[in-house]
């Protein structure tokens, strides 16, 4: 079976995030005035073959604590689709 994994990638809340505060000081400088607390991540999108949703959610896992997310630093979410 066919499955796409969609993986958020993010800044663990308790740590600075240096981009999403110079995004935000921009868009202040922009008129923007009512946006604040921006944060900057990555997102990711994966296919994967496996015998069941259940088998791709396990490599999905694997792959995002082993590579994708640093856990001292980040924090993950995904969700998996059937292609």
């Amino acid at each position: 079976m066919k499955f796409r994994a969609e993986i958020d990638v993010m800044p663990l809340k308790e740590l600075l995030d240096p981009q999403g505060k110079a995004v935000e000081q921009s868009l202040e400088k922009l008129n923007f005035d009512n946006i604040n607390d921006v944060r900057i991540g990555k997102h990711i999108t994966i296919k994967i073959s496996a015998d069941s949703k259940e088998a791709a959610q396990v490599k999905i896992e694997e792959a995002c604590k082993k590579l994708l997310a640093n856990p001292i630093m980040e924090g993950f979410r995904y969700e998996i689709f059937q292609d």
